[in-house]
């Protein structure tokens, strides 16, 4: 009734204060302090861990398989467990683990828990202390683990966290399985028995392995089943042992289990065993890593198809330009299509009788995997942009023990983010980082692993006593980065950013590597004197290899000649030599940061370049390629990765013109160096032998100095630079051509660079046409356009062979000024018009 009694007038004023107010709540409400209503997110890790079969009490250490069919993954195998918060206090790096497998001599000690901490070494410990660290979360991190991410909660504020209690206290329980090297000292002294070790252990899956070829699938009406309960549809397998007395798959059959994980958040299961006997990857068998479980049934945690571990290539490539074809194009080519199929490729620079693998050969492994398409695709962090991931490894040729032929085997110095599925930064066995159904990449997403072999990096040399191992060396830095990055260097986590990430601190390492056996070769006469003494011996040649191969890689992790702060600063860290000065590592996460180091942001750039630098030295490759290989799962898809804006391709073509643009843009930008400068000044030489005569010959060039006073003159230098220096030279040099670094063809380039030419010296005659009239008579000019087809053809050199855009931009500059302000060049553009309008 009182609202009928109100006037029109009064209504509205109502109306207006009421919304007012409503606005005012609203705002005060957004903007007032409170905390964050984050909503625990569950992760992947806590989803599958709920699954019996993935928790280590699941399979009793009392549970031993047939040893004739069955070998242990490695002398020593346990289960590393913290210790607790009252022992955390003491500040030292030791954990206990339950000894899952043990040498025959400490059989004693399976299933006892013992304490595992390091040998008494001086340099060791050095190194040790130089990553230890007092973890407290910043909000950052506690904002990332409510969204489902993995962190240390369990190492949140405990002082003086190092290597062991970082792995064994990465995940939410103490489920960490490790192996440990053969190199183990077992000490008695003490009522618990101590192993102490001299390497980091290796994260792994299983406790046995065996070679067997997966008939089919068991019905679970099968009577052999009935005894065992809880039993799931499609989990169980009968399996064909490889017999080594024919070399066949007809030895003892058996039943295993292969269970069938779950659907987590991404809305698909990390694998499936669904027509997995059916797989093209386990034509000749595969590899199954797991134990026994109560009821003595081998259940399976991790595969892995033998054949891509073969030492006989699918393909055999030979030549440079075919191979880095190969590497740039063809490795991903029709990645969606090859789903559930692999291959594996030997790429060789020259055909030599030195490409064949030997027992003990090692390699250098680039891993890169690409992203989940399909119906439930993963969803893209960068838009048209597939950035996957980007590890280091190291691969061995060794004996295999079933069929005594020869393989390879791969471990993995995973720099890996803190994530949802509890994967750790740290190192993995192939069965544990890519097998795992748990977590494994294998059955989800596509892969590249290229192995490299090239002596000169993998090895060791003997300067007279003087031992330097490059291997070793970037080994231990890629060690002390992943122990860096499980603590996130005292945060709790590490973060993606422009100027850190997984790929740009893998890359780091390599960086440290390669100062650290510089400043060691600088800093020791002997391996000088050495060299100098025998420079026709076969180990200096292999070492000047290696000093060609570190300048390439410099070039290519400072690609503009800048080399960032916190990668000199983190050197000294990273090798163990910032004890006693500073042992704050310094990150620079900034833009600007990222861009200095531009070619290592991008994982497929990454993997692709350094397989191009390493292949153009002489390395030969072997490239194993998966495509969602096992069981089938119809809703996802292989998709490869790309580089920045790599999916935004030309219509019918894989030709990704925005990617191709911004990255010659970026190569472009490079400090030119002091060789680079005598380019320069060396090819504006030889121009000026050519133009003077040609010019003088014809009456085109004269002394005619410009009159002008030096702010018109000054205001004419600085638009030169910009016009036609710079804008001519980043379209008809910089966008049109090749970088030097891209260049796999030299016929293709040849091409380019002619239409490249041909197009500079029409622009100049039509640009007079369209915009600028009073140049017609000179652009026009036979002899103009001579002189400045001569100007390209010089240009073009010189960004052949300096890679810089400031390098051609200061010859083209300098040409036209020299020719506007001495040689008349002025006066015939004014063509009776005012100068002073030019500028």
């Amino acid at each position: 009734m009182i609202w009928c009694g109100l006037s029109r007038k009064a209504r509205l004023v109502f109306l207006i204060f009421s919304l007012l107010v409503f606005i005012v709540v609203i705002v005060g409400r957004q903007l007032s302090p409170r905390e964050s209503q984050l909503v625990q997110q569950e992760s992947n890790y806590a989803i599958h861990t709920r699954q019996n079969f993935n928790q280590s009490a699941f399979y009793p250490v009392a549970q031993i398989p047939s040893a004739k069919l069955y070998k242990p993954i490695a002398n020593w195998v346990g289960r590393l467990i913290l210790p607790t918060k009252q022992q955390l206090q003491d500040g030292l790096d030791w954990v206990w683990m339950e000894v899952q497998y043990a040498p025959p001599t400490a059989q004693n000690l399976v299933g006892k828990i013992v304490r595992l901490e390091w040998k008494k070494n001086e340099e060791l410990l050095a190194k040790v202390k130089a990553v230890t660290r007092d973890i407290n979360f910043n909000s950052e991190v506690i904002k990332s683990q409510k969204k489902g991410n993995i962190h240390p909660f369990r190492l949140n504020h405990v002082r003086q966290v190092g290597i062991l209690r970082s792995l064994a206290g990465a995940n939410p329980n103490d489920d960490v399985i490790v192996v440990l090297d053969a190199n183990t000292i077992i000490n008695r002294n003490r009522e618990k028995s101590i192993l102490q070790i001299e390497r980091q252990p290796v994260l792994a899956t299983g406790i046995f392995y065996g070679l067997v070829k997966i008939i089919k699938p068991i019905p679970s009406s099968n009577k052999s089943l009935l005894y065992i309960k809880n039993r799931q549809d499609s989990d169980y397998f009968y399996v064909q042992h490889y017999n080594p007395n024919s070399n066949k798959f007809d030895g003892i059959q058996e039943t295993v289990r292969i269970p069938q994980e779950i659907i987590d958040t991404r809305n698909f299961a990390p694998s499936s065993s669904q027509q997995i006997e059916k797989s093209p990857a386990g034509e000749d068998g595969w590899y199954i890593y797991g134990a026994k479980d109560a009821n003595a049934v081998f259940t399976v945690s991790a595969l892995a198809p033998r054949s891509l571990f073969q030492i006989q290539p699918r393909q055999i490539i030979t030549g440079e330009e075919l191979g880095l074809n190969y590497i740039k194009k063809v490795n991903w080519q029709n990645t969606n299509k090859n789903k559930g199929k692999f291959n594996t490729a030997l790429l060789k620079p020259v055909e030599t009788s030195i490409s064949k693998w030997q027992q003990g050969d090692k390699a250098i492994v680039l891993h890169l995997f690409g992203g989940i398409g399909g119906r439930k695709a993963e969803a893209i962090g960068v838009p048209y942009t597939i950035t996957g991931h980007f590890a280091f490894g190291i691969a061995e040729v060794v004996r295999d023990e079933f069929t005594n032929e020869l393989r390879f085997e791969t471990k993995y110095h995973q720099i890996y983010a803190h994530n949802p599925d509890g994967i750790i930064a740290g190192t993995h066995t192939w069965a544990d980082y890519m097998g795992n159904l748990q977590r494994g990449w294998l059955a989800t997403r596509p892969v590249s692993d290229i192995l490299i072999k090239f002596d000169p990096v993998t090895q060791d040399y003997d300067f007279d006593g003087i031992k330097l191992s490059p291997l070793e060396q970037f080994h231990q830095q890629l060690q002390v980065t992943m122990a860096r990055y499980r603590v996130g260097d005292g945060t709790g986590g590490a973060m993606v950013s422009p100027g850190t990430s997984c790929v740009q601190d893998s890359n780091q390492a390599l960086y440290a590597a390669i100062m650290t056996i510089k400043n060691q070769v600088i800093t020791t006469p002997q391996i000088q004197t050495w060299v100098r003494k025998n420079l026709n011996h076969p180990q200096a040649l292999r070492f000047q290899q290696l000093v060609e191969l570190g300048q390439s890689l410099e070039q290519q992790l400072a690609p503009l000649g800048i080399i960032r702060a916190d990668w000199q600063s983190q050197a000294g860290i990273l090798a163990g030599t910032g004890i006693g000065k500073t042992t704050e590592p310094f990150q620079d996460r900034s833009i600007w940061a990222g861009l200095t180091t531009w070619r290592t942001i991008m994982p497929r750039q990454v993997h692709d370049d350094l397989a191009t630098i390493f292949f153009k030295h002489g390395a030969i490759m072997q490239v194993l390629r998966t495509n969602q290989v096992g069981g089938w799962q119809a809703n996802i898809i292989p998709i490869a990765p790309t580089i920045f804006l790599g999916q935004l391709n030309i219509p019918f073509t894989n030709i990704s013109p925005l990617s191709i643009i911004l990255n010659r843009i970026l190569a472009s930008l490079a400090i030119p160096t002091r060789q680079d400068w005598l380019v320069v000044v060396l090819l504006l030489i030889i121009y000026s032998i050519i133009a003077l005569p040609y010019g003088w010959k014809f009456g085109f060039l004269q002394i005619r100095f410009w009159s002008e006073n030096w702010i018109y003159t000054c205001l004419l230098i600085l638009r030169c630079l910009f016009t036609p220096a710079i804008n001519e030279e980043l379209f008809f040099r910089v966008l049109l051509l090749p970088h030097p670094s891209e260049i796999t063809n030299w016929l293709q380039w040849s091409l380019w660079a002619i239409g490249g030419l041909v197009l500079f010296v029409l622009y100049h005659p039509l640009n007079a046409k369209i915009f600028f009239k009073a140049g017609i008579p000179t652009f026009f000019n036979r002899v103009f356009l001579t002189l400045t087809l001569w100007l390209g053809i010089i240009c073009t050199v010189a960004y052949t062979l300096t890679g810089s855009l400031w390098v051609i931009v200061l010859i083209h500059w300098v040409v036209v000024v020299v020719w506007l302000i001495v040689f008349g060049g002025i006066t015939k553009l004014n063509n009776n018009q005012n100068h002073k309008k030019l500028v």
